[in-house]
């Protein structure tokens, strides 16, 4: 082995470690704390059925299959389908997207090992404290990899790294679709980049021929479930028609802008805390219309550019719009790697070591502040309240208003819907079903958005024939939206539940809505009739 390649194999082998130190480190910080009955529910639920047997989309609602199928992978492997199982499968996937977040920096850097390593240290703070919520762990590191793709195509283009880079395209989009689109556009970007002024020896055709193929083969477990899973197509292709007339991807909130922060209303920590987090969403289009820019303008002069620092240029602004899509913290730090990356390069960029060091601390700090108030391991350490309970053979730690709804539904399963009975649990909840141990009764495990007639007479049948022993409606008003509220997004169903259903009073809280099977109503375990 020849010095270079010795290099790079260690370069490789320390990248590694570093990623696994950080993930690992955190998994045991906090893996245990909280509970989210929503989202970590939602995924939990789907992977889990995948091991019983069902496809995703078609058999229940779902994003795209392969987070389920990376999950149910882990839990074949494990043995275990459990809510830990879980977290420790997007553990596994969350040190690749760490790898390539900095193998993306580190060919940034020129300097001694130590130097290097202490600048990638420092960045790996700043990306380990971005990784927020857990269960989009998935959605980060996949920003992380396609930004990864880019910059090794741009630092040497040929044929096959056009092919590379289209099957991380590919699988991108299996993972989710719109990562394939966020993926599809910094790639043409960045391909656009390359056309201009290209040598004669540039791949040109050839390279988007193989991009194009790439993508093709990176995508072909979707191709292959449209195929050869009966159903499938069809549900994949209601989703998209969903998506279509709602308009947008996903639920629109203000955007929290610097000036809109209450001032001298919420204390000092809160209010700065909430200025920043304005700065974040006036950065992503700023240095993505910047940066963008700039790379196109030196190129067009005939000016050398980094090739990391095209990477974030061509995948900022594609991702910013996960961000704006629901302007939320939660949906920032899905979107905002690419620019944080983007970030460390310029810094990695400085002449002085000490200022890259400094700015570097700097900004791991400034994150590590920002998404303080919302990592469950230092809620769970600050606040008071937090129970011990047990999910699924494993201890958690959770704030009241979690473990009180767990208990909540444990009572309501033990008295209405023993030995395995049918539950349903709407419209926030699909947690629901796998801390119950139950499969839904229906396809819509998440409804948030309003939905036709026809689509809750089909429902109406399913729920009449698994026969559930009780109803739980929480029926909030998603982000203030009276149109957002069950009762009023799904009418009909609503209206199902409280005329074959006797409610239960009093309840813990005003928005739950409980209802027990009428009494003549048999269990279908029995053989009885269900009188209707």
């Amino acid at each position: 082995m020849n010095n270079a390649a010795h290099g790079r194999a260690v370069n490789t082998f320390v990248l590694l470690a570093l990623s696994a130190f950080f993930v690992i480190g955190n998994f045991l910080w906090q893996g245990h704390d909280s509970f989210n009955l929503w989202d970590e529910g939602f995924l939990w639920y789907g992977a889990r059925q995948i091991i019983a047997g069902q496809v995703p989309i078609r058999d229940f609602m779902a994003y795209d299959p392969g987070r389920y199928y990376w999950s149910a992978g882990y839990f074949a492997l494990a043995g275990d389908t459990g809510i830990m199982a879980l977290r420790a499968s997007v553990a596994v996937f969350q040190v690749v997207g760490m790898y390539a977040g900095l193998w993306t920096l580190s060919i940034a850097l020129r300097a001694s090992a130590l130097k290097k390593y202490v600048f990638l240290f420092l960045s790996g703070v700043a990306l380990m404290a971005w990784m927020y919520p857990r269960h989009k762990i998935f959605d980060m590191s996949i920003s992380m990899i396609i930004v990864a793709g880019l910059a090794y195509l741009l630092l040497n283009p040929s044929v096959k790294r056009y092919f590379l880079l289209g099957i991380i395209v590919g699988l991108a989009a299996v993972f989710g679709r719109n990562h394939g689109v966020y993926g599809a556009l910094a790639s043409v970007t960045a391909i656009g980049w390359l056309a201009i002024k290209a040598p004669d020896t540039a791949p040109g055709f050839k390279g988007i021929r193989a991009w194009v193929a790439g993508v093709v083969v990176g995508y072909l477990p979707v191709v292959a479930l449209c195929l050869l899973i009966p159903g499938y197509f069809s549900a994949f292709i209601d989703t998209i028609v969903f998506m279509l007339e709602q308009g947008n991807t996903n639920l629109p909130l203000p955007i929290p802008w610097p000036w809109t922060v209450g001032f001298g209303t919420a204390g000092i920590v809160i209010e700065t805390r909430w200025f920043l987090v304005g700065l974040c969403f006036m950065a992503l289009l700023a240095f993505g219309i910047g940066a963008l820019g700039w790379v196109f303008k030196q190129r067009l002069q005939g000016k050398a550019v980094r090739p990391e620092l095209v990477a974030v240029a061509c995948a900022t602004l594609p991702y910013a719009h996960f961000a704006f899509a629901r302007a939320d913290v939660g949906h920032l730090a899905q979107g905002i790697y690419p620019m944080l990356l983007g970030t460390f390069i310029l810094l990695a960029a400085l002449h002085s070591w000490a200022w890259k060091l400094i700015l570097a601390a700097l900004t791991a700090c400034i994150s590590l502040f920002i998404l303080a108030a919302w990592q469950p391991g230092i809620l769970a350490r600050t606040q008071d309240g937090w129970r011990q309970v047990e999910v699924c053979g494993s201890t958690l730690s959770m704030d009241a208003g979690t473990a009180d709804a767990v208990q909540l539904l444990r009572d309501l399963t033990d008295r209405y819907a023993p030995d395995g009975r049918t539950v349903l649990v709407l419209p926030f909840w699909p947690g629901a079903y796998p801390l119950l141990e139950r499969k839904a009764p229906l396809w819509e495990i998440y409804a948030l958005s309003p939905r036709s007639d026809d689509f809750q007479r089909a429902e109406i049948e399913r729920i009449k024939k698994a026969d559930p022993g009780f109803v739980l409606v929480f029926n909030m008003a998603m982000d203030g939206r009276e149109a957002l509220r069950f009762s009023n997004s799904h009418r009909l169903i609503d209206d199902y539940i409280r005329s074959h259903f006797e409610a239960v009073q009093p309840t813990p809280e005003p928005a739950y809505q409980i209802y027990k099977a009428l009494p003549e109503a048999k269990n279908k375990l029995t053989g009885e009739k269900v009188v209707e």
